[in-house]
């Protein structure tokens, strides 16, 4: 028996190793050097090139390698089996640093002072006042991020699909509550997932409904965001600022606008990077938890998309 790793867009002779030592009498293979299809048993997914997993007959469980499965969940021909994602102690750390960084270096204006610095003005300013903060998506990051603001003293409300109660956060659910969770936020942050439900979700109607002078941070997925209404409300001075960690095509191509844009800060997808040394063990139970029969820890609903 047999774990395939199916991963084309990066290295993985590391975490083939890292595997091999938690399950050291199952083959451990990367795909498309796949000595005997029929013996694989779990799958482990991300970016998967459709009709991949065709050979593999005797598949039992799909595991994606990231807290999201839309990079997965895009196959059409992937098989119906059960699937879990990675949730990780080390993912929600590195967010949540990433998260405070960002709304530290809009709070002391940093964005401000160095366009300043660009055209040589010396000019100071007091620091931004962000005193609300919310946050699109109320899942595992999604709360964590929730919680963290309000433990620091910021006002936050929270938006999701489903009705959700969380500790000092303001929670809205469903389409009618979206204006009421958005309209009073100084700073937006997206963790939703992607799903035929919220592609394009912040288009030019709901980008409208933010209180002028908002700050959108997105590090969820492009595609929640129509770049072009972006754009337009960055013109036009309704959203102040955007800070993009994901987009639609990654790596982003270098025609596109967002590179040049003044008030759009990039990264280049960073803020919260499946850790191999994590990861690992939490593949390796699964795999374990599989050849038993037993449910898998995360597990997803392919419906939902979540």
């Amino acid at each position: 028996m047999s774990i395939a790793l199916v991963i084309p867009d990066r290295k993985l002779d590391q975490l083939q190793q890292k595997l091999q030592q938690q399950l050291p009498d199952v083959t451990i293979e990367i795909w498309p050097q796949i000595t005997d299809p029929t013996a694989v048993r779990m799958a482990v997914l991300w970016r998967q090139p459709p009709g991949c997993l065709a050979e593999m007959s005797n598949l039992q469980a799909l595991q994606s390698f990231g807290a999201g499965v839309d990079n997965v969940l895009v196959d059409t021909t992937l098989p119906d089996l059960p699937l879990a994602r990675i949730v990780d102690p080390m993912l929600t750390h590195s967010m949540l640093q990433y998260l405070q960084g960002v709304v530290q270096h809009y709070q002391l204006r940093l964005d401000e002072f160095g366009a300043q610095q660009r055209k040589q003005i010396w000019k100071a300013r007091s620091p931004r006042q962000l005193k609300h903060i919310c946050v699109l998506g109320l899942g595992e990051l999604g709360q964590a991020a929730a919680s963290h603001f309000a433990g620091l003293g910021f006002t936050v409300s929270g938006w999701s699909a489903s009705p959700k109660t969380l500790a000092g956060v303001h929670c809205f659910a469903g389409d009618a509550a979206f204006s009421a969770a958005v309209n009073e936020a100084d700073l937006v942050i997206c963790l939703l997932p992607l799903t035929a439900q919220t592609e394009n979700l912040l288009d030019q109607q709901r980008l409208t409904l933010l209180k002028p002078g908002v700050i959108l941070v997105n590090v969820a997925r492009g595609a929640i965001v129509d770049d072009l209404a972006l754009l337009q409300n960055l013109d036009s001075g309704h959203i102040a600022a955007a800070c993009l960690d994901v987009f639609r095509t990654e790596p982003l191509p270098t025609e596109h606008p967002f590179w040049q844009h003044p008030a759009i800060l990039l990264t280049p997808h960073i803020s919260a990077v499946t850790n191999a040394d994590t990861a690992v063990a939490q593949i390796a139970e699964n795999y374990r938890r599989s050849l038993a029969g037993l449910p898998l820890l995360n597990l997803v609903c392919q419906q939902r998309g979540y």
